[in-house]
């Protein structure tokens, strides 16, 4: 899973450099310019600034090795990061709604010429971060957190040109606010489900793509096994799932388990992608022998 992290931890720099240079020049030009939308956009941008180094120092812990207190290791941190990443989105695009709606309520016309040379401005850099974590945001979790930041503030860039545009061409001052309240509003989408993935995670929820009953019966369908039981589904991370059950089997020495339980292993990796399987064999030992555990 961390196969290409080296090469992502430049890629997480040069995008954290050009975030920060966009959050000047749009603070400055947000506040010359009387633009809430510049500033909103710089505070997202600024934002991904900070998503980005905690997603770089979140990539660091979760190479670190197995301790006897953490047996796991810190795989979880890039979980820990994106979920954080995502809280704050959700904070700053509050923020920004209250502060379009007291703008709504006092509109002030601001300089569109600032508007659109900054915004394009912002619109080139955002492409470029998004560019460089658009791979690897497809295999990792955190990494597709910090890449929903960028993506964020790729689109309020493109609402800060149309609407510096609209402002120049008709003079309307409710443009500025009722763009900044749109971007807020997909950035709170785009973070509510991030947020939903890591709480899932967090809570070792079953993952949503693999059905544990099908899982169960992939088991109860070999030849030698009477029954499934007191099964456990859980992911450590976004793609490292883990599997545990109580199997009950025919009479059989250890050795024909331990060959059983290499087929389980197999079976279970080529259908369902599951890499981490405990099972405890069984032979009439548990009264109950409901799927999960009472």
């Amino acid at each position: 899973m961390h196969e290409a992290i080296p090469s992502s931890g430049k890629r997480l720099a040069a995008a954290t450099v050009l975030n920060l240079l966009i959050t000047v020049a749009e603070v400055v030009g947000g506040i010359l310019g009387g633009s809430l939308a510049l500033l909103s956009d710089a505070m997202h941008n600024f934002s991904d600034a900070v998503a980005l180094v905690i997603s770089g120092i979140a990539m660091r812990l979760a190479r670190q090795p197995k301790t006897n207190h953490y047996t796991f290791g810190l795989k979880r941190a890039e979980i820990l990061a994106a979920a954080l990443n995502a809280a704050v989105l959700v904070l700053i695009s509050a923020g920004l709604i209250r502060e379009a709606y007291d703008r709504l309520s006092s509109p002030e016309l601001p300089s569109a010429d600032l508007m659109i040379v900054i915004g394009a401005i912002g619109l080139g850099a955002n492409v470029a971060g998004t560019l460089l974590l658009r791979q690897d945001a497809r295999k990792n979790l955190n990494l597709r957190s910090a890449y929903v930041h960028l993506l964020s503030d790729a689109l309020s860039s493109v609402g800060v040109v149309v609407g510096g545009i609209a402002i120049r061409l008709w003079s309307v001052a409710w443009v500025d606010p009722l763009i900044t309240v749109l971007i807020a509003l997909y950035v709170l989408r785009e973070s509510y489900a991030i947020l939903r993935h890591t709480t899932n995670i967090v809570l070792m929820a079953t993952p949503s793509s693999i059905s544990i009953d099908e899982v169960s019966m992939s088991i109860w369908a070999l030849p030698g096994v009477q029954d499934v039981h007191h099964a456990h589904m859980w992911q450590m991370t976004e793609e490292d799932v883990h599997f545990e059950a109580h199997v009950t089997v025919e009479d059989m020495p250890v050795s024909a388990t331990e060959k059983l339980l290499h087929t389980i292993e197999e079976k279970l990796n080529d259908k369902f992608h599951i890499r981490h399987v405990t099972i405890q064999f069984e032979c009439d030992r548990c009264e109950s022998r409901s799927l999960l555990a009472q």
